[in-house]
């Protein structure tokens, strides 16, 4: 996409970046957002969605760029490519974490394989992992932001959580039954679990995508570099954090760090035999030529 500069006859490309609404993907995206990267001739337009609603809308190629979950990538690689930068990995030992599974009572590893699972989507790689865990999961689909207090309340018996939610179930009474961040990395070598990426649509021209590509690169790590100035920008966006800076700076350094700036070979390694796994196990359809770029 293009708009006009000025009365001239000359195009500047406008870029819509699409990410979700968390105080990670704003500290990712600070430095092109507050125009501290310079981004010449390029107008970027930053449109905010939860990830779900991301995954749904890249089936229509909606946006130039946009936050995906890597098992949705599965079903969006014909429009899609991955950037090499823009990863969000859950990690593996005895402080690793990844998407949570919460409980309002303590149950027995049967009886959780057996409750039904509040999830934020089916297209979310957290749900792929799930599945992997337990293929018999008997799920229902609610917003990212309502699971939590469902949980507590009783109305569901265990839930999986993203986002700040992962940090602060503790605080509305509820207990972690499952990390499943730990569990894939245990099952598969320590590797990191993969959860989100940022992809690029294939069609764009290659050296708009070049330059796009190194852009979105440097502002991650302008925000690395820059770490205080931009955790000041991303603390609007640290839902259920947003007094607690020493934890919203944690949540960030979860998933942005060395890894955003580049998967690094186990991490490619992993995105692959996530999505090889989701294949044999039956739940996407087809096997997934992974395709990184940029």
């Amino acid at each position: 996409m293009a708009r006009p500069r000025g009365n001239t006859l000359d195009f500047m490309p406008l870029i819509t970046v699409a990410h979700s609404p968390d105080s990670d993907d704003a500290f990712m995206h600070y430095g092109l957002s507050s125009g501290k990267v310079d981004a010449g001739d390029i107008e970027f337009r930053h449109v905010l969605k939860d990830i779900e609603t991301l995954n749904r809308a890249a089936h229509e190629g909606t946006y130039e760029v946009t936050a995906i979950s890597i098992h949705a990538y599965a079903y969006l690689f014909e429009k899609y490519a991955l950037l090499n930068h823009g990863a969000s990995m859950g990690e593996s030992g005895e402080n690793g974490y990844g998407p949570r599974l919460v409980t309002k009572n303590a149950l027995s590893d049967a009886q959780l394989r057996a409750a039904t699972i509040a999830i934020p989507g089916k297209m979310t790689s957290a749900f792929l992992a799930l599945r992997l865990w337990n293929p018999a999961a008997q799920v229902v689909e609610m917003p990212f932001d309502e699971i939590l207090p469902a949980v507590a309340s009783g109305q569901i018996e265990a839930g999986l959580l993203i986002h700040e939610g992962q940090l602060t179930f503790g605080e509305a009474g509820v207990q972690m039954a499952l990390d499943l961040g730990r569990w894939w990395g245990a099952q598969n070598e320590g590797l990191p679990l993969p959860l989100g990426g940022n992809a690029i649509r294939r069609d764009l021209d290659p050296d708009l995508k070049a330059r796009v590509s190194h852009l979105l690169r440097e502002s991650i790590r302008y925000s690395l570099e820059h770490r205080e100035e931009a955790l000041d920008y991303a603390m609007q966006y640290a839902r259920g954090l947003e007094t607690d800076r020493s934890r919203a700076d944690e949540f960030v350094g979860m998933y942005v760090n060395a890894r955003t700036l580049d998967y690094g070979d186990d991490g490619r390694r992993a995105v692959r035999l996530f999505l090889d796994q989701g294949f044999e196990a039956g739940v996407i359809p087809r096997r997934v030529e992974v395709e990184f770029v940029g």
